[in-house]
């Protein structure tokens, strides 16, 4: 489509925004200790255990979004420019896309829950005995390579 080129700005991004696809877009962290244990946290609004983590805001950095989450989920808090380079997850079938954070952290972490209206509960969980995972932080941990895939 040569004419493309040749609109005006405003109306090549409403065309483009109207034929493309919406995604929401979260920022999780997979938080593991040396022992190899990973920090789950058993949610108000989902089925099973999950990773750290939330919807970004508009105009916020997966990075900064990561940080407000898991400071607010598990009271630990993360400095954002100091994060690893993030994996990006895709699952299309839902529309979603989560950036993912593998954080190495020390094995006496104070992790504790802050929202309670939000955590029921957290806890550290070995490979080889994780609790029930909600689909989403199964899928995660299988596209970051944490767990074999299916």
């Amino acid at each position: 489509m040569a004419a493309f080129r040749y609109l005006p700005a405003p109306l090549r991004r409403a065309a483009v925004h109207a034929g493309a696809p919406s995604y929401t877009v979260g920022a999780v962290a997979v938080m593991r200790r040396p022992d190899g244990c990973l920090l789950l946290v058993d949610q108000r609004h989902s089925d099973g255990w999950a990773l750290p983590g939330g919807l970004l805001r508009r105009g916020e950095s997966a990075a900064a979004a990561v940080a407000r989450e898991v400071r607010e989920e598990v009271g630990v808090t993360l400095d954002p420019a100091t994060l690893p380079v993030p994996h990006a997850v895709v699952t299309a079938p839902v529309r979603r896309v989560d950036v993912v954070f593998t954080v190495d952290v020390a094995a006496d972490l104070d992790a504790h829950r802050e929202d309670e209206a939000e955590v029921k509960r957290l806890g550290w969980h070995s490979l080889d005995a994780l609790p029930a995972l909600s689909r989403p932080t199964e899928d995660i941990l299988r596209a970051v390579r944490i767990l074999p895939p299916r």
